[in-house]
């Protein structure tokens, strides 16, 4: 008998509370300048799994275009603006799509997600949280599957544009 290797595969969407996850961000670099490196953290949150959902929830009108062009384009993802917090909007959509993926990876370490991880549990859902471990709620990691830290090695720092002088007519 012959040692057959066994081919696992999962359906993943990843869903991402941004303003969570920025903070968190902000707070341990002590930058605001600093931004998840999807680029790195995607693949590595897979683990060779499929990607089904890529979708960045995010409060407030300043949703950058390139982020968005980026996501789309390297992931097929989408930037959702949310009219407060994202965790409603967020706990919404992955009841949508808990029927339809094997696992779902909420992106934050905020405690309002512990009801919506139980639940998705009981639906035969595998949660996994992936944050920043310092600003993640203890009860949220207990509760998950499984936890990716996020750390240094997964954001970066970057140098926001200069505002040049300003053309045109200059009114008091």
């Amino acid at each position: 008998m012959t040692n057959k290797e066994i081919l696992i595969t999962q359906s993943v969407a990843i869903l991402c509370d941004g303003n969570n996850i920025e903070r968190s961000i902000h707070e341990q670099s002590k930058s605001t300048n600093t931004m998840v490196n999807f680029d790195t953290l995607i693949p590595k949150l897979l683990n060779g799994r499929g990607l089904n959902r890529l979708i960045y929830f995010r409060e407030g009108q300043n949703i950058s275009s390139k982020l968005a062009e980026r996501l789309h384009e390297m992931y097929y993802g989408s930037v959702v603006p949310c009219h407060k917090s994202a965790d409603i909007p967020l706990s919404i959509k992955a009841t949508q799509l808990s029927s339809k993926v094997d696992t779902i990876i909420i992106m934050s370490g905020d405690s309002d997600y512990l009801d919506l991880v139980t639940h998705l549990k009981s639906e035969g859902v595998r949660i996994e949280i992936a944050a920043v471990q310092e600003t993640t709620a203890k009860a949220l990691i207990e509760e998950a599957d499984h936890f990716h830290p996020i750390t240094k090695e997964d954001w970066f720092s970057y140098t926001p544009p200069k505002s040049g002088p300003r053309r045109g007519r200059h009114f008091e």
